[in-house]
């Protein structure tokens, strides 16, 4: 690939990236949310069509205007969430969709996928259920029915999310033996201990522009994790961190003791004071926003114990967290934020009607008032309080959440990822707020992709890697070379020794 470009309304999501992948090499393909990733695998794969650049498939120049004409150049992919029929056989998951006859030979096609999985070492049955498979299991047979459809190269999205270390040792050998056969495969992971495990070469990608590419062996891992943050510091010298206060004697707002959620984060402790703004910190899938999850009771909590200002609390759901005065902004913003459909107005009153009850409406001038006040405090740009919120730039709606939780006026405020995919201004005006807001004594969980950012507003960061607190960092220790050391050094879990 080369010169590729790929832009969106608003966003350029690729710029003249170069990405090359040899016959027989793992190739892992590195970068945080946002760096391009996806865009360009989708434009390998023809889902998306590029606005420019070249690409060339064994020194043939290539098209691909759908996914189907990519299979038919033989560039499987296989995506984090398994794509198969569970209630459906090994092989007729293997071969579903392959044949245009009427008429399906079974005896034959369980014949040819029982040769396929013993070639391939997969330790399932034809015959069997997918559901009864594992995920290892059911990760290899989607890799089997790639490889079989004359597999040149293999794309693998987060192929080790959902396994044990057992399960991916088992991954590694199919993908080894699958090198060894000369096929081409494409790596995505924010496991940084399995890419130097398993692959040949990396290639990083930053804000849809390529930063380099690199033998394996060449990087260590806080080399990568530099090269994937990179230092790209905006003009925001009028922010001034806020030290809260505190004493041997300060009741926490917060605490939080052995959490545990069903999303899988381990269990942990954490403790938030008044004025206070603390943040996690970690690379993707580090356990970031599950660990927020958890405290808001966004995922079903399965363990721990809560206080609120010293007094044991339950919450158990969003509503208990809510009425105890926690405040959430989600990672998601369009999937777990906004209601579309609905009015700037609705979207800002949406929380507190909760708590009053939907049976107690407010009345249409107490909600112009409410939406007024904030869309002038936070300056959202609306054409009017009913535009519907799905018409207004990100950066925007993500102020009209912030602004539905400020109407609460929550004692302690978690955000995650306020300041992703918004421009630099807006990006200013919400850590200009965050600071403002501790300094009038709400206590905020800051979450944020950019380290340099969480340090510019944290006075506090917990660090975080494979789902657990491996570090914790504050005054002179708070610098993006500390952050990367304690990231890539890892440990066991301070908190809970």
């Amino acid at each position: 690939m080369k010169d590729i470009s790929k832009s969106f309304p608003g966003v350029k999501a690729l710029d003249s990236v170069d990405f090359k992948l040899r016959k027989g090499e793992i190739h892992a393909l590195m970068g945080e949310n946002g760096a391009g990733k996806s865009t360009l695998i989708k434009v390998i794969t023809g889902v998306y069509e590029k606005d420019a650049g070249l690409i060339t498939l064994q020194g043939e120049s290539i098209h691909f205007k759908a996914p189907e004409e990519a299979q038919n150049k033989g560039i499987g992919t296989v995506y984090q969430e398994i794509m198969l029929c569970p209630n459906l056989t090994v092989a007729e998951n293997m071969f579903i969709g392959r044949s245009h006859s009427l008429v399906v030979n079974w005896k034959q096609m369980n014949e040819k996928a029982a040769q396929l999985l013993d070639s391939l070492g997969i330790p399932a049955s034809p015959v069997q259920e997918l559901t009864s498979c594992s995920l290892a299991v059911q990760q290899m047979i989607a890799i089997a029915r790639a490889v079989d459809m004359d597999c040149k190269i293999l794309i693998l999205d987060e192929p080790t999310s959902s396994l044990d270390e057992d399960e991916v040792h088992k991954l590694f050998k199919l993908m080894r033996e699958l090198k060894a056969r000369g096929v081409g495969i494409i790596f995505i992971t924010h496991f940084l201990e399995q890419v130097f495990e398993i692959s040949d070469r990396i290639t990083v990608l930053r804000n849809g522009k390529l930063v380099g590419e690199y033998e394996t062996t060449s990087l260590s891992q806080i080399e990568l994790i530099s090269k994937m943050l990179g230092n790209v510091l905006e003009d925001i010298t009028k922010i001034q961190k806020h030290e809260p206060i505190v004493s041997d004697t300060s009741i926490p707002v917060f605490e939080g003791i052995g959490l545990s959620s069903a999303a899988g984060v381990r269990p942990f402790n954490f403790v938030i004071q008044r004025g206070e703004v603390n943040g996690f910190a970690g690379l993707l899938g580090s356990g970031r926003s599950e660990s927020a999850r958890a405290i808001f009771a966004a995922d079903k909590v399965t363990g721990g114990e809560v206080r609120m200002k010293g007094k044991s609390v339950k919450i158990k759901t969003p509503l208990h967290a809510i009425k105890q005065g926690i405040g959430y902004l989600p990672e998601d913003r369009k999937g777990d934020g906004i209601i579309d459909d609905l009015s700037v107005r609705d979207n800002i009153i949406l929380t507190l009607q909760v708590m009053k009850g939907f049976f107690k409406p407010f009345s249409l001038k107490q909600a112009e008032i409410f939406a007024d006040e904030y869309i002038k405090k936070l300056n959202i740009k609306t054409p009017t309080p009913d535009t519907p919120i799905k018409s207004l730039s990100g950066g925007n709606q993500q102020k009209v959440i912030l602004a539905r939780w400020l109407l609460t006026n929550p004692e302690f405020l978690i955000l995650d990822e306020p300041t992703r995919g918004i421009d630099v201004g807006t990006k200013v005006e919400i850590q200009k707020l965050v600071i403002k807001l501790a300094n009038n004594g709400m206590s905020l969980t800051f979450i944020s992709s950019e380290i340099d950012e969480m340090i510019r507003t944290c006075s506090r960061l917990i660090v975080m890697k494979d789902r657990e607190i491996v570090g914790e960092l504050k005054g002179t220790e708070l610098t993006e070379t500390e952050v990367m050391n304690v990231i890539a050094q890892g440990g066991k879990n301070p908190c809970l020794n």
